[in-house]
């Protein structure tokens, strides 16, 4: 499979064989397996003594003459803390179980959270598959439904070194390789409507363009994801059909 070398100046420069992995049947049940198990969970839970901090406990006894017992009161069986009394009549409120005001809750989250096992067959598979969804125009397409009239061959390839490489230079590419889609490999950041501004999550922004290069190459870029072959993850490719643009010296790396 053969990819076009784009310049510095956007230009096409020449043409090279990619690696075999960007030929590997894409699997998208096995990247979202992948996926699913490499995700990162922030355990959550109530604190194990929430709504059982009272001093009502246990059954109420019902026999006669039994102090503080529930004998002749017409009333059930449930653990209730007293809030006052006189002599021997008490004004009870029932407290620790789950039908309670303050009680405890039911079956709620625990914080243990037990892995899930995904072996190595599968995620080097799942990884593949995500390189190789990048060079599909029918994924990307799935992914993106701002792109119209797509005519780009994808991945997009810059020639190495790219170590002066500007923002503005990177928008410039862009502009002549993917024309008026361009605004798509761009992230967009954009207020959330409704009551999730209240929880903390006021903006949300869109994936945009994602730039592979090789660890031995800095660069630095504003608005774009930038990653290193050693730093790639399934995150970063799913779901299938990021938008991605390599450089030559990362293609090598990933043979």
């Amino acid at each position: 499979m053969k990819a076009s070398v784009y310049s510095v100046d956007g230009e096409k420069k020449s043409e090279i064989n990619l690696p075999t992995i960007f030929d590997t049947r894409v699997r998208e049940d096995i990247a979202l397996k992948y996926y699913e198990a490499d995700k990162v969970y922030h355990p959550h839970s109530p604190s194990p003594f929430a709504g059982r901090r009272h001093s009502a406990s246990g059954t109420i006894s019902h026999r006669r003459h039994e102090w503080k017992g529930h004998y002749g009161k017409g009333i059930s069986r449930a653990p209730r803390k007293a809030m006052w009394r006189r002599g021997t009549q008490f004004y009870w409120v029932g407290a620790e179980i789950n039908a309670a005001r303050g009680g405890r809750a039911v079956h709620a989250p625990k914080i243990k959270y037990k892995d899930v096992k995904i072996n190595i067959k599968e995620q080097t598979l799942a990884m593949h598959s995500g390189f190789a969804a990048t060079a599909k125009s029918e994924f990307i397409s799935k992914r993106y439904s701002r792109l119209r009239n797509v005519k780009t061959e994808f991945p997009i390839i810059l020639s190495s070194p790219v170590k002066e490489l500007k923002t503005k230079q990177l928008l410039e590419i862009l502009r002549k390789v993917l024309g008026d889609n361009y605004t798509v490999a761009l992230q967009e950041k954009t207020v959330r409507p409704g009551r999730g501004k209240m929880r903390g999550n006021m903006y949300k922004s869109s994936a945009g363009l994602l730039f592979v290069k090789s660890p031995s190459e800095k660069i630095s870029l504003k608005g774009v994801d930038v990653r290193s072959t050693n730093e790639l993850s399934i995150a970063d490719l799913y779901p299938l059909g990021r938008l991605t643009l390599y450089t030559e010296q990362a293609l090598k790396e990933l043979k």
